[in-house]
């Protein structure tokens, strides 16, 4: 049963909210018998089991469990564990539900969860619903200090937590989950934490630094004091380095309380120098900017516009790194800044624009307003994902480097599957392109993809709960924008959303969760065992199969 997140395998929001909305407060006990219905009646259930710590097996007690209804979110029971941390919801109408676990000191959970996905138990004649393990993993928390040379505290640092991807899903990426301003003894906390990987990166200013400009001051006279004290500090990444291809991981487990402290060290400031915008070119200002693990931007703006027939503009107190200078001209100049410099801009990469039209498969084109996401694909490129909005079908991207890219859509919440790019004339399938030193026009084409295919995963006769179900387009050159994946509930059944026209294999793994799935290589040895599907235009909403999909174990 898949819960969660507005991404490229369907679903969307409601679920995910109503977990934040639990991570926030405990929810009141509802009634453990809906009001419609007696515990009496005939052809009523139970969903009972035990919530246990999932770091120490312990049993939690007082952890609020809940009911979902899987068509709109919305709660149906709830009840609190007891000191053994066992629960029942009784009286429960034949019915597919949603089951959530919370409780101060643990992530707030589906049941059985991997990634955006959980299992969901289904309630009827011959089901078992009971001895249900939940396994609540506590909340990680990770604090630390940040000092500066001489152990002094660094108050009011920027203190950014970034979550890595675990690798196995098309599209994802680096993210900033949290940030935090230090406190007065240079101290920093980040609680409430899943389970992962993670990177943290600071950014802070020397409280004494002085910064001038050296075209619209005055030249410091000999042994001038202030001059020591342009100083700044670079962003520094934990393990105290200023290179972020050297930052260090930290591994948070479920319950783990984990310290990271960082020491900032202050350099020279840099001052970089720019021929001042021309007049024809309406003066826009030159922009300075600095991109964190491809997920953050930090843009640095001159402190005052040039002077009538001033020559040359400044940035000032700027610390080494990373950087790219935009100036009016349609180049960016990629900028390992160690040192005070002339920067041409003249001499930069060119940047273009992408603009296209965004077409249904019937070639009709999408009224729909809906978000265009270009993100980059080269790993040596620290460029942040571009949006933009595509209204009455046409969309542009002024402003694009050359590099390998994918393109996303989303529309009201759903990522719409792209079926094709067709650049000159020539379609490609899939959903990436790549953009060259001109300017590129491009016709994607979507699918409405109002088919959803449901089935069951079975072994030995019996629905298997828990396995990770994939729907794999024949064509592995579209595999990112075209693949469906799915858990399955208690009773074995899946349902696959959104599915776009085309030719597929469903498959089904058991502890799959770990795999790299969207490598052709890993998931290839999995098709032969796997049921063909076929969606066309006239599928319908809805497809079931008509034989189970044998569960494959690794």
């Amino acid at each position: 049963m898949m819960p969660a997140a507005p991404t490229q395998f369907g679903a969307g929001l409601r679920l995910r909210g109503f977990l934040i909305l639990l991570a926030m407060t405990t929810l009141p006990a509802l009634p453990q018998t809906p009001p419609s219905f007696s515990p009496s009646a005939s052809g009523l259930y139970r969903i009972a089991g035990k919530v246990v710590n999932a770091v120490t097996g312990e049993p939690v007690r007082r952890a609020t469990v809940a009911v979902l209804a899987v068509e709109d979110s919305h709660p149906v029971a709830s009840v609190e564990s007891g000191s053994d941390g066992s629960f029942a919801l009784e009286g429960l109408p034949a019915a597919k539900y949603q089951l959530t676990a919370s409780r101060r000191g643990f992530r707030t959970a589906f049941y059985d969860e991997h990634d955006e996905f959980s299992t969901a138990i289904v309630t009827g004649a011959g089901q078992q619903t009971s001895g249900l393990v939940f396994h609540l993993v506590p909340n990680a928390i990770l604090h630390g200090v940040v000092t500066a040379d001489g152990g002094d505290p660094v108050a009011d640092a920027d203190v950014m937590l970034f979550l890595k991807p675990r690798g196995h899903n098309p599209g994802e990426r680096i993210v900033e989950v949290a940030s935090a301003l230090t406190d007065d003894t240079g101290a920093y906390e980040f609680g409430n934490l899943a389970a992962g990987e993670y990177l943290l990166a600071v950014k802070a200013e020397p409280w004494y630094a002085l910064h001038r400009s050296s075209i619209n001051s005055r030249p410091r006279p000999p042994g001038d004091p202030s001059a020591a004290l342009d100083l700044a500090y670079p962003i520094t990444y934990f393990d105290s380095t200023t290179d972020e291809s050297s930052a260090s991981p930290i591994v948070l487990a479920g319950g783990s309380r984990e310290e990271a402290d960082i020491v900032l060290h202050a350099v020279p400031a840099l001052h970089l120098t720019l021929n001042a915008p021309r007049a024809e070119l309406g003066e826009v200002m030159p922009v300075l900017r600095q991109t964190l693990f491809g997920a953050k931007v930090f843009t640095e703006s001159l402190t005052s516009p040039p002077r009538p027939g001033q020559e040359t503009v400044e940035f000032i107190g700027i610390a080494p790194g990373r950087y790219e200078v935009e100036q009016a001209e349609p180049k960016i100049v990629e900028l390992d800044a160690t040192a005070s410099q002339q920067v041409d801009t003249a001499h930069g990469t060119p940047i273009v624009e992408v603009s296209g039209t965004l077409q249904t498969s019937s070639g009709s084109s999408l009224k729909d307003e809906t978000t265009v996401t270009l993100e980059p694909l080269d790993p040596a490129r620290r460029q942040a994902p571009i949006q933009s909005v595509c209204l009455q079908g046409a969309f542009s991207f002024p402003k694009v480097p050359p590099g390998n890219w994918q393109l996303w859509a989303e529309s009201a919440g759903r990522q719409l599957p792209i079926s094709s790019i067709a650049i000159d004339n020539w379609a490609h399938a899939g959903n990436r392109m790549t953009v060259q030193d001109r300017p590129l026009s491009v016709v994607v084409t979507i699918s409405r993809a109002e088919t959803r295919v449901e089935g069951f995963a079975r072994m030995d006769g019996r629905g298997i709960a828990g396995v990770m179900v994939v729907l794999v387009p024949k064509n592995k050159s579209a595999i990112r924008s075209l693949v469906r994946r799915d858990q399955s509930d208690s009773d074995g059944s899946f349902v696959l959303r959104d599915v776009a026209p085309g030719s597929y294999t469903v498959v089904a793994i058991q502890d799959g969760w770990n795999l790299d799935w969207a490598q052709p290589e890993v998931i290839d040895r999995y098709l032969p065992l796997g049921i063909a599907v076929t969606i066309t235009e006239t599928s319908g909403k809805l497809l079931r199969l008509s034989e189970p999909v044998p569960v494959q174990t690794r």
